[in-house]
């Protein structure tokens, strides 16, 4: 049985003969070794442009926990306006290619001596609760410096058909709509610079009209929280959500009618008029489709019937695309041979990697033109939650390189 795989990003769809990424080909960019993650800073470059067409009044902000590859970064920080950060580790990464006023912190752990590294750098953290606004307060106070702190809301309303629902329950993130105004109050009484609210309601939507409607719905909560707290926010970060199309039957989320819909939201609202700004904090859209994963193939095997490709990496670079990274059904991401772009399909194989688990699959009775030992198996959208968000060191195999064309 045949198993359907994800469609191919539209910068590789129409390629034939060898697999091209950003004018070279995989078995160059695999030359000096396998497993290797290629992202193109060109498609970046595009999905920014094209965000800035449809949100020509909203700021964008890159969530580093997709990719915080440095060399990515350096691409990706002149192009947008803010960073969004989940660790000190990342806020040293964003700090080498961002002023401190345009990275924010989240995350609902932070320690004393992360908040006091941010709180003197200057970066705004987002308060996931009380307790953390009372730690930063102190912080603050002991450093003698006005900390900019916002407010994390955990929103009473959530993502519909997000892939990842991060509102409308109870949770670690953020501080409940219902007691938001009164910790506002505390932080602009305390003397700390406020910096607005974050509102996080969700991750890999692909359904506009869910995120069109999820936005309206944000954007009346926070004139709602304005209004109770007496304040007027200086910037509302709208969260992010777009998902991208990685399994069979996924359709790519329409921005431009997102852009529309929050463009009549935005000109309506009171918080616009009183001069707050807003930001919507994107990763995996932006990076995702720019990224592909080059495996090598080590050996062709039959087992009971069925065939498998043995390559060289797997889940310990690419857990994510094994299913193994917030899945509930396991679905094949977009494969190829690299070298047979565009060529018929034999029969089915399963593509797994090097590991000693079967959780290492990388392709679950995938359609492939012929495999042989020595080609190079292809793992597209493969430039977000991949090298980073995978277990490295399980079974002590070499890390994959990473590299950065344009």
């Amino acid at each position: 049985m045949v198993k359907p795989m994800g469609p191919l990003p539209p910068e590789f769809v129409g390629q034939a003969g060898e697999l091209v990424v950003a004018g070279r080909s995989a078995s160059d960019w695999a030359e000096a070794g396998t497993p290797v993650f290629v992202y193109d800073a060109a498609i970046v470059s595009t999905r920014v442009a094209r965000f800035r067409g449809a949100f020509p009044n909203v700021d964008l902000h890159y969530a580093i926990k997709a990719n915080p590859l440095p060399a990515l970064l350096s691409a990706i920080a002149p192009l947008v306006d803010g960073l969004d950060v989940a660790s000190r580790g990342e806020a040293m990464l964003a700090l080498a290619v961002k002023s401190a006023g345009a990275i924010s912190f989240a995350g609902p752990g932070k320690r004393d001596e992360e908040l006091g590294f941010a709180i003197g750098a200057g970066v705004t953290i987002n308060l996931e609760s009380e307790g953390e606004a009372d730690r930063a307060l102190g912080i603050a106070e002991r450093l003698g410096v006005v900390p900019r702190l916002a407010v994390r809301v955990n929103p009473d309303v959530e993502l519909r058909g997000s892939g990842m629902r991060m509102g409308g329950r109870p949770s670690p993130f953020g501080v409940d709509a219902a007691r938001v105004a009164a910790l506002v109050q505390r932080l602009v009484a305390a003397g700390a610079d406020w910096r607005g609210f974050h509102i996080y309601a969700g991750s890999q939507a692909l359904d506009a009209g869910a995120i069109v409607e999820t936005q309206a719905a944000t954007l009346a909560l926070a004139e709602r929280l304005a209004e109770e707290a007496g304040w007027m926010p200086p910037l509302v970060n709208l969260g992010g959500g777009f998902g991208v199309p990685y399994f069979a039957g996924d359709t790519p989320v329409d921005v431009e009618a997102i852009g529309a819909a929050l463009a009549e939201g935005i000109a309506g609202s009171a918080l616009t008029v009183a001069g707050t700004r807003y930001a919507i904090e994107l990763g995996r859209w932006l990076v995702a489709e720019a990224g592909v994963y080059l495996t090598r193939v080590v050996d062709v095997k039959e087992s009971g019937g069925e065939r498998f490709v043995v390559c060289d990496g797997g889940l310990n670079h690419q857990l994510a695309a094994t299913g193994n990274f917030g899945t509930v059904v396991r679905r094949n991401y977009p494969l190829s041979v690299a070298g047979r772009m565009g060529a018929a399909a034999a029969e089915p194989v399963t593509v797994v990697g090097p590991l000693c688990t079967p959780l290492d699959r990388l392709g679950d009775k995938v359609s492939l033109p012929a495999v042989m030992p020595g080609n190079l198996i292809a793992v597209f959208l493969a430039g977000a939650y991949g090298a980073s968000a995978s277990p490295a060191g399980f079974l002590g195999h070499p890390a994959a390189r990473e590299v950065v064309a344009g």
